[in-house]
């Protein structure tokens, strides 16, 4: 079988534009911050590559577009690196700045060469960006929070034999030219199409999973952590040597302990489907909910990412219970009264030490408990595990 120019340039730009807009449009309704919208750059990078090198293929007297699709070709391994090296937490303002200086590189290489500079113009330029953004994409896919993240090997692969490729494209074009045999058959724009397909599709598939991943798990953990509403609530260990220390002095006294449990269970399920700023005010207004309707006394600790415990001193049962109703009523009407908020399902859960004795881990877990209806809850009390939760 024998592939026209054009048809593969069709092909390609298909592909490349329908996985583009996928991405993108997943990005604009999630609302998804930092690696994601870098990423989605580099998708929109690479339909602007498509559609100039399109425009070339229909008309060889358009050598500017040759000047766009390479820079464009450079900025979509460029971005894609700049997501990595975000999704791993690491500095950025060099990185883009590299960044920038290869892709105008990429442009200035074709300009240089003018209008009768032909298909191969400023392609060494190019070849040599796009062989060190991709290493750099592949050394980064293999540190950090990526390299724990088996989903991005994947990544790592195709970025380190993109790099592979273009490091042999660059010796070829540079030792023999670009009319060689050789090269024609191996190294020019039909085998390289095939390349880019497979690069993209690949791509998609890692980041959308790499950006659901941090959308459900590490996305609602930071939304969690950067709320701001986090003044007088303890971390788990603070509030457990807190908890066991008034239990103690309560049970010299004969004082009545209530241990209550809150939780949104739906939490993931909301960052996912709303965006991580729905997610991020839901959270706060829980978070501070439960710290405001609480008992002044109280002491409110973290119990993983969907869980705060509270503990205090109750004169009777009759008034635990109704501060568990004060808590879960007062969270409802603080969400509610949100605008635009999504209304999780709030449960909340009450262990009292004159039935269960006053043993913190006892006391803890009934509350868990009973919050969930009834069923066991994962103990948070070594950090929140989200493949149990």
């Amino acid at each position: 079988m024998t592939l026209d120019l054009l048809s593969l340039q069709v092909m390609t730009a298909v592909v490349v534009n329908v996985s583009g807009i996928i991405y993108i449009a997943g990005t604009v309704i999630r609302r998804d911050e930092g690696a994601s919208r870098i990423w989605s750059l580099a998708f929109l990078s690479g339909m602007v590559c498509t559609m100039a090198y399109l425009v070339w293929a229909s008309e060889r007297s358009a050598w500017w577009a040759v000047a766009v699709g390479n820079a464009a070709f450079v900025g979509v391994t460029a971005a894609v690196w700049l997501g990595c090296r975000s999704y791993n937490g690491r500095g950025m303002s060099w990185a883009a700045w590299v960044s920038v200086a290869g892709v105008l590189a990429a442009f200035a290489g074709v300009l240089a060469a003018g209008p009768d500079g032909g298909d191969w113009a400023g392609a060494l330029e190019m070849f040599v960006a796009l062989a060190v953004f991709a290493a750099a994409g592949c050394l980064e896919s293999l540190r950090g929070e990526l390299f724990r993240t088996r989903t991005a090997w994947a990544l790592a692969f195709v970025l380190g034999a993109q790099s592979v490729y273009f490091v042999v494209r660059t010796v070829a074009l540079s030792v023999w030219g670009p009319d060689t045999p050789f090269f024609q058959a191996w190294l020019s724009t039909i085998p390289t199409s095939f390349l880019v397909v497979t690069f993209t599709i690949v791509t998609l598939v890692v980041t959308s999973v790499l950006r659901a991943g941090r959308t459900q798990v590490r996305g609602v953990d930071a939304i969690a952590q950067a709320t701001g509403a986090d003044i007088g609530v303890l971390c788990f260990e603070q509030f457990a040597v807190s908890a066991r220390g008034l239990l103690s002095r309560a049970e010299w006294r004969q004082e009545l302990v209530a241990v209550f449990a809150v939780r949104i269970d739906d939490l993931r399920q909301i960052s996912t489907a709303f965006g991580s700023e729905v997610a991020r005010g839901v959270v706060q207004t829980w978070r501070s909910g439960v710290r405001r309707h609480a008992p002044a006394a109280a002491r409110v600790g973290q119990d993983g990412v969907n869980g705060l415990l509270v503990v205090t001193v109750v004169p009777s049962a009759a008034q635990a219970r109704r501060i568990a109703a004060r808590i879960a009523q007062g969270v409802f009407e603080d969400l509610r009264a949100v605008p635009g908020s999504v209304i999780p399902d709030v449960g909340v859960g009450m262990a009292l030490s004159d039935t269960l004795g006053n043993d913190f881990d006892t006391l803890v877990a009934a509350a868990r408990r009973d919050s969930a209806g009834g069923q066991p809850v994962a103990d948070s009390a070594d950090g929140f595990d989200p493949a149990r939760a």
